[in-house]
């Protein structure tokens, strides 16, 4: 199936919003280079001449322009909101982790480590598996003192 070819055709008023976006020069690389894709292809560029000459993906050429034709212009420079991962501790795990926290720590031990912080959540089985880096800003998040 033939790709379908997307034209941009910038107005005035875009083109010179982009040339001073890419002057100001204080914004994130993926936007500066999405500016750039943007005013090759106005100027009628090949998507493997704007690949080449800005050291990109084919890809990124093409969707760049697709999500102007499709989009606008913010669309095109900004990114897609992604869907990440889900919280591994809801309320009540927050809750249970603070009341730890503040419990008498395991036998043999002075305190509250963030590694026996996650083990015990496995262990009461409010969670399949966490790391203690994700109890650490839980901890932090929440402001709790392993004393």
């Amino acid at each position: 199936m033939p790709r379908k070819i997307y034209i941009v055709d910038l107005t005035e008023e875009e083109r010179a919003y982009l040339l001073d976006f890419i002057r100001s020069g204080k914004r994130s690389s993926r936007k500066l280079n999405r500016a750039r894709i943007l005013l090759h292809a106005d100027e009628g560029k090949s998507d493997s001449e704007i690949a080449k000459a800005l050291h990109t993906g084919m890809s990124t050429v093409q969707r760049t322009r697709e999500r102007f034709v499709e989009g606008n212009l913010e669309g095109a420079l900004n990114e897609r909101p992604r869907q990440g991962q889900c919280k591994k501790l809801d309320e009540k795990g927050e809750a249970i982790l603070e009341t730890l926290a503040h419990s008498k720590p395991p036998e043999g031990r002075n305190r509250w480590t963030l590694q026996l912080l996650a083990d015990r959540l496995v262990e009461l089985k409010i969670v399949d598996s966490i790391s203690h880096e994700t109890v650490r800003k839980d901890v932090q998040k929440n402001e709790l003192s392993l004393t």
